[in-house]
């Protein structure tokens, strides 16, 4: 799976295992609709790349994620006017559905267990 040029994230592969770092320092790692995006590309790619094993996420700087970034006031996610039908279309329902196996860095168990060596 080659690096993409994403905005909100860093995604490298080493060893079958895919670390997805959040890139936003300067906001704590704070959730917003391009990161959502990044983030579902990102699975996406993983998905189809048969080398992937497991999914590590984990944040750049002295924060995992702070949340959602509503600094654009209550329209921040507004989840009608980017085409979705529901709100829970984004990273963390493709992350659930995702084969391979994931772990955040805030978390001390894989969040499925692997089906096979590593």
């Amino acid at each position: 799976m080659p690096e993409q040029g994403y905005e909100t994230v860093r995604a490298e592969v080493r060893d079958r295992i895919l670390t997805v770092t959040l890139n936003r320092p300067e906001k704590l790692n704070a959730f917003n609709p391009q990161m959502m995006g990044d983030l579902l590309d990102v699975f996406d790619a993983a998905d189809a790349d048969d080398d992937v094993r497991v999914i590590v996420v984990t944040g750049a700087g002295r924060g995992f994620c702070a949340g959602a970034d509503v600094s654009s006031g209550g329209s921040s996610f507004d989840h009608r006017s980017a085409g979705a039908r529901h709100r829970d279309t984004g990273a963390g329902s493709r992350c659930a559905s995702s084969p391979a196996p994931s772990r955040s860095s805030r978390r001390s168990t894989a969040r499925r267990p692997a089906s096979g060596p590593a």
